[in-house]
């Protein structure tokens, strides 16, 4: 299975109270993320993130075709990373890992996700053709949002 890793920094305008407590919150997924990915949270307990919470998802990536994505939290450390994980998905692996640093004008936020896709060769093609370019377009556009909502005060 290949595994892919996809990497952003971003610089954001804001405490690390103030950052942490936007991007702990699950329900804040929606504000970073393009409308064209249908997304829509359809289960989670409406708590700031913790380890071992669930949050289950439906997602339209590709063509409207809706899929259901499941990931768990397995891993947070108050106001310097936490670390999401596919359970169930379109994908074979999904690690998200989301750290936050302090710096003297905000706040570092770095991501970096490996992941792989289903179906050897052909993911490794769809990877290629697709994927790649559509998480690129996903984390651009939540450069975008975070910089609208943070940086432009």
């Amino acid at each position: 299975m290949k595994v892919y890793k996809k990497e952003t920094v971003q610089y954001i305008n804001a405490s690390i109270d103030d950052c942490w407590a936007f991007f702990s919150s699950p329900r804040n997924l929606q504000k970073i993320t393009p409308d064209t990915m249908g997304f829509n949270i359809t289960d989670f307990d409406g708590k700031n993130m913790y380890a071992g919470q669930i949050i289950q998802y439906k997602v339209s990536p590709l063509l409207g075709l809706k899929l259901r994505w499941t990931t768990e939290i397995t891993i947070v450390k108050d106001k310097e990373y936490f670390i999401d994980e596919q359970r169930f998905g379109p994908y074979a692996l999904w690690h998200h890992k989301h750290f936050f640093e302090p710096t003297e004008n905000g706040v570092k936020m770095t991501d970096v996700v490996h992941y792989a896709l289903p179906l050897g060769f052909i993911g490794q093609i769809m990877n290629a053709l697709v994927v790649k370019n559509k998480l690129k377009e996903i984390f651009d556009y939540r450069v975008k949002a975070v910089n609208e909502i943070f940086n432009s005060k």
